[in-house]
C-alpha cells in the first residue's frame, strides 16, 4: 500500500549506518526526505548517494533531515560507503542509510518496483522519494523506476516551493526557481491581495478576460 499526499508517514525502528533510527523521533518537528534505493553496490544508487552527500549542505540550510534506505543489511551499507565517497571525491556521507533486508519497510511505504527484479528474482525497491513536513505528513511523493536516477536540483527546488507556499499565500508556476515571481492564490480577492502584497502585483491578460493569473515578486523567507 502506497502513501498519499497528506498521509502521516508510518513510524519505524530500524538499524542504519548511524545506529538505530526511530523515524518519527528522527524527524522531530523538522522537514525530512526519505529516499529509497534498489540495492547496495549498484551504479545508479552509488551516483545518487554520492551526489546527495556532496549537496547535503543545501538540505541542512533548509532545515531538512535526510535519510536513505536500501534493501541490504548495515554491514553491506558500511562497506558500500567507501565506494560512494570514492565516486564523489572529497565528500562524506553524513546522513543515515537504513537497512531493510526483509523489504518490510519497502512494502509499508509502497516502494517496490513491479517490473525490475534482482538476481534472485525478488522485486527491486524503486527510487521512491518522500518529502515530509514537520507535521510528519507526506508533502511530495515521486517514484522513479530503478533504472532512472534522481535529479537533486529538482528536489531542492520543490522543497523551496513547499516551504515558501507554506508561509505565504502564493503558488509557484511551471519551471519556477527560487527568486522568481510567484502567483497569488485564486482564493484571495484583489482587495485582500493589495493588503498582503503592498508592493503590488501584475495581472496577466488572457483571452477569456478572467483576471486569475496574478504575478507577484517572491516573498522573502
Amino acid at each position: 500500500m502506497g502513501l498519499n499526499l497528506g498521509d502521516i508517514v508510518p513510524d519505524f525502528k530500524a538499524e542504519s549506518t548511524m545506529g538505530t533510527i526511530k523515524f518519527h523521533e528522527y524527524i522531530n518537528g523538522s522537514w525530512a526526505i526519505l529516499l529509497s534505493h534498489p540495492s547496495d553496490f549498484t551504479p545508479v544508487c552509488t551516483s545518487e548517494l554520492g551526489s546527495l552527500a556532496s549537496r547535503i549542505h543545501e538540505f541542512d540550510r533548509r532545515g531538512v533531515k535526510v535519510i536513505a534506505l536500501s534493501c541490504n543489511d548495515v554491514n553491506s551499507h558500511r562497506e558500500w560507503l567507501g565506494d560512494i565517497e570514492s565516486y564523489c571525491p572529497e565528500t562524506k556521507v553524513k546522513y543515515p542509510i537504513v537497512a531493510d533486508p526483509s523489504r518490510d519497510l519497502a512494502v509499508r511505504f509502497g516502494m517496490l518496483d513491479p517490473v525490475e527484479k534482482d538476481a534472485a528474482g525478488m522485486p527491486l525497491t524503486c527510487r521512491a522519494c518522500f518529502v515530509i513536513g514537520p507535521d510528519k505528513r507526506v508533502r511530495l511523493s515521486i517514484l522513479y523506476p530503478a533504472s532512472t536516477g534522481r535529479n537533486f536540483s529538482e528536489l531542492v527546488r520543490v522543497i523551496d516551493s513547499l516551504q515558501l507556499t507554506d508561509k505565504f499565500s502564493v503558488a509557484t508556476p511551471a519551471n519556477w526557481e527560487n527568486g522568481r515571481k510567484c502567483m497569488i492564490l485564486p482564493t484571495i480577492s484583489d482587495e485582500k491581495a493589495k493588503e498582503m502584497f503592498p508592493k503590488g502585483f501584475d495581472t496577466v491578460k488572457v483571452p477569456s478576460g478572467k483576471a486569475y493569473i496574478r504575478l507577484v515578486e517572491q516573498p522573502t523567507l
